[in-house]
């Protein structure tokens, strides 16, 4: 999307940075009133209503903003709202966000279950005309050549937040019991010996279950700790945590249950796998897989925008969704949003 930067009153200059001029071009507005000037990078024209040549299109679309002398207001169109205020060049406005990681993948048999991938959310400040990048971390998955889960990848909103992905589970060889640390800990594998859980990020989840000696399995972390293993005995995976922020609640982040010889941890609440029935943590929602071999969920990232500063220039096709007068935009795979 085209940036408009004020420079001066409604009757002085605008400069115009746009894919559609070459280089930066100022425009010096007449003082009458109701003057716009429109920019609009997706076709490659500048449209500027004041007798001045200049390629347009034919209709408004997406990503194609505006300045009303009249209002003294930038103002963007989209396909949901029409023409909305987004306030004057270089508005800034308050977003909701939730940004969680690829959770972990499970050890092998008698393995630990994968820590959930990390999870935070807040709200921040974002600026008009600027393009913020979203990357969503991958699932971990079950590593045969160590016999243990790999760790979640990180999910990433800008310069904003990133969360850290889950911790794989530790395998039931014996150089291989404990759980990896990460958004949260990988519960540890069995062995002859006991194991810990791997530790989780502060803010972003718990550490993973530990276990006792004997063919078990710790319970991945989550938004609460692993279960501890008992001896044969696969621990459960922590509960997630539940977000409001697409209008519903959905719990994501939730531990991978543990594997053991005479019992099964199960997943916890949220995505995370458990041994008998679901191994692995569901997509995007950073679910970690169980300790038989399970895989982690992928992550997500999801921002709630106010309607009236939603632009609709996202890159990644995001699903995007109402919910009351906020516009949300969920990011399955990695994109961008430009404010």
């Amino acid at each position: 999307m085209a940036k408009l930067i004020l420079n001066g009153s409604t009757s002085g200059s605008i400069t115009l940075e746009s894919p559609a001029v070459s280089g930066t071009t100022t425009i010096t507005l007449p003082a009458t009133s109701g003057t716009t000037v429109l920019a609009d990078s997706s076709t490659g024209g500048a449209y500027i209503p004041t007798g001045t040549t200049a390629q347009r299109p034919t209709s408004p679309v997406n990503g194609m903003t505006r300045y009303n002398t009249t209002t003294g207001q930038l103002e963007a169109y989209n396909t949901v709202g029409g023409w909305v205020n987004a306030g004057t060049a270089g508005n800034i406005y308050t977003v909701s966000y939730l940004v969680v990681a690829g959770g972990g993948g499970g050890g092998n048999y008698y393995g630990g279950g994968g820590g959930a991938g990390g999870y935070l959310t807040s709200t921040t400040s974002l600026t008009s005309g600027t393009t913020y990048s979203v990357t969503v971390g991958a699932g971990g998955a079950f590593a045969p050549s160590t016999g243990t889960g790999s760790s979640g990848s990180n999910s990433v909103f800008g310069s904003i937040a990133t969360a850290i992905g889950g911790g794989g589970g530790g395998g039931s060889s014996v150089s291989f019991q404990n759980g990896a640390a990460g958004g949260s800990g990988g519960g540890a594998g069995g062995g002859n010996v006991g194991g810990t859980g791997g530790a989780g990020t502060s803010g972003q989840g718990n550490a993973g279950g530990a276990t006792a000696s004997g063919a078990s399995g710790g319970g991945g972390g989550a938004g609460a700790a692993g279960g501890n293993a008992g001896t044969n005995a696969g621990g459960n995976g922590g509960n997630g945590t539940a977000s409001s922020i697409t209008g519903s609640s959905v719990t994501y982040a939730g531990g991978g249950g543990g594997k053991g010889n005479s019992t099964q941890g199960t997943g916890g609440t949220g995505g995370g796998g458990s041994a008998s029935g679901t191994p692995s943590g569901t997509a995007n929602t950073g679910g970690g897989g169980c300790g038989d071999n399970g895989n982690g969920g992928s992550g997500v990232v999801i921002l709630s925008v106010p309607t009236a500063n939603y632009t609709g220039t996202t890159t990644g096709s995001p699903t995007v969704t109402t919910s009351g007068s906020n516009t949300i935009m969920q990011f399955n795979s990695s994109g961008s949003y430009t404010a």
